[in-house]
């Protein structure tokens, strides 16, 4: 029957216009790197249970086995092994929770810490925000991987050096455009009604500015994770990374680049997952910037 709608009778939509009304929609979302990060985040969660071996012990027996689809591989190592025996899948899955880790923790130090001098910088101005701005500007200078191998090679190599190489890598990125949004938000209305209502700094800075700044920081985290995997893969490739027999996708392609004419597998598979899920939060980033951001969405 027809829906009546103030003076104007609307007959409903049947279930197949709805559901290609649903789809249109749809046709923005970026599925296919959506689908990539799921599985990322999945097999990092979940690596104890879907790895069909131990990552860290090998077959000598079965070394260099091929992927399963070639000749002379086995469906018992799907993506084939490595110089020692052991099977590229479960290394790969494994290599997905290291990564996995390494972001959540590095962006939750680094993040909070950026984003805290950066609102500091921004509300106060001054020399707070001079003094701050130059450290970035130093910061940002310096090589990121030089400071890596120096400070590995002089306090030695181990998971909490690399979470903190990685949290110094990335501060200055979020204290810089966090400090720029508070530029423009301390001088808006709101905040200076709370300033004339008599509102702490504290409040004025978490409470009124902090939330204006959300979107920015959400943007700003989605496309750090794929520097920090690079980061991170970079440095485990040098040697200067997760220490091993720690699966790390960036060990893994240096484990195989010596045997590239005879084990190729050995170091694309762990190549294709990070290009795979690099690309994949890129793309989600771009479009979460379009999504959130006010302006953007005006010039549709």
């Amino acid at each position: 029957m027809a829906e009546a709608t103030g003076l104007i009778t609307v007959a409903p939509r049947s279930v197949p216009a709805r559901f290609a009304s649903r789809v249109w929609r749809m046709r923005r979302l970026p599925l296919i790197p959506m689908f990539i990060l799921a599985v990322f985040v999945f097999t990092g969660i979940t690596a104890n249970w879907i790895a069909p071996h131990n990552p860290e012990r090998g077959d000598i027996r079965a070394r260099n086995l091929p992927p399963a689809w070639l000749e002379g591989g086995s469906t018992k190592y799907l993506l084939g092994t490595d110089h020692l025996g052991r099977d590229s899948l479960s290394r790969v899955i494994f290599g997905a929770r290291i990564s996995l880790i390494v972001v959540a923790i590095t962006l939750g130090v680094g993040g909070v810490f950026g984003v805290l001098l950066g609102l500091v910088a921004g509300y106060y101005g001054g020399w707070v925000d001079e003094l701050v701005m130059r450290v970035v500007d130093i910061k940002l200078a310096i090589p990121t991987i030089l400071v890596a191998l120096v400070l590995v090679f002089a306090l030695g190599q181990s998971f909490i050096i690399i979470i903190a190489i990685l949290a110094i890598a990335i501060w200055p990125r979020f204290a810089r455009n966090i400090r720029g949004e508070v530029l423009q938000l301390k001088t808006m209305d709101y905040v200076a009604l709370a300033k004339v209502a008599g509102a702490s700094t504290p409040r004025i800075l978490f409470v009124h500015i902090f939330p204006g700044v959300v979107n920015t920081l959400i943007i700003l985290a989605t496309l750090e994770v794929g520097i920090v995997i690079l980061l991170e893969a970079t440095l485990s490739f040098l040697g200067a990374g997760v220490p091993p027999p720690t699966p790390a996708w960036g060990s893994m392609v240096a484990d195989g680049r010596d045997r590239l004419a005879v084990a190729w597998w050995i170091s694309t598979m762990p190549g294709l997952a990070i290009m795979f899920v690099v690309v994949a939060m890129n793309l989600f980033g771009d479009w979460l910037r379009d999504v959130l951001d006010p302006r953007l969405r005006q010039l549709e």
